[in-house]
């Protein structure tokens, strides 16, 4: 898969949308990305997981964990074209944890996999979870790395695509002195400027 395919499946999936977005950090942009959206397609998630886990294939890879709520599916979909076991972490009391009898054996080979990263928080904590059990974070892999390359977990870090997407404090927007119209993704409720 080349960037314009994917970009193509991305746009035409609406995962990728362009217009004027209130994020949820409260700084606006020009691009939206919703991953989970891609998951309303097998073809496509199953394309784009067969892309990632060509690129990991030879990692020696034992498990594939990811984050709720981002990560399971992908997880889920690498590990099958793998032939590997998947998990994933939640939440609890504001910590990554496992949960529903899930272990991670020591020494293990560990694939992190998020949908999306922006800051790689999520990421990261899943990485301490796996090191805490004496296993061994051998990759992370994402559909998109929004942060263009910026975000660094101190292993092998590889996406469908690395887009670098600009966001700006609402007084310095260019879009809102535009007098383009503000969309809050999710609410379908168009924001006041």
């Amino acid at each position: 898969m080349d960037r314009q395919e994917i970009i193509r499946i991305l746009t035409e999936t609406n995962v990728l949308m362009e217009g004027h977005f209130l994020l949820t950090s409260g700084r606006h942009s020009d691009k939206y990305l919703q991953c989970a959206r891609i998951f309303q397609y097998p073809d496509y998630a199953s394309k784009i997981a067969v892309h990632l886990a060509a690129q990991v294939s030879g990692d020696g890879i034992d498990l594939v964990i990811g984050p709720a709520i981002g990560g399971i599916i992908l997880s889920y979909e690498i590990g099958r074209v793998l032939g590997v076991k998947t998990i994933f972490t939640e939440r609890d009391n504001g910590l990554m944890t496992l949960k529903r009898g899930f272990e991670i054996s020591a020494h293990s080979k560990v694939l992190v996999v998020e949908d999306v990263v922006t800051t790689g928080g999520s990421v990261k904590e899943v990485m301490e979870l796996i090191k805490d059990h004496n296993a061994n974070v051998v990759g992370v892999a994402s559909i998109v790395d929004r942060s263009g390359g910026k975000v660094k977990f101190g292993t092998k870090f590889t996406s469908a695509i690395s887009l670098d997407v600009l966001s700006y404090e609402s007084e310095e927007c260019p879009l809102c002195k535009s007098g383009i119209a503000l969309i809050k993704p999710g609410s379908r409720v168009f924001a006041k400027s």
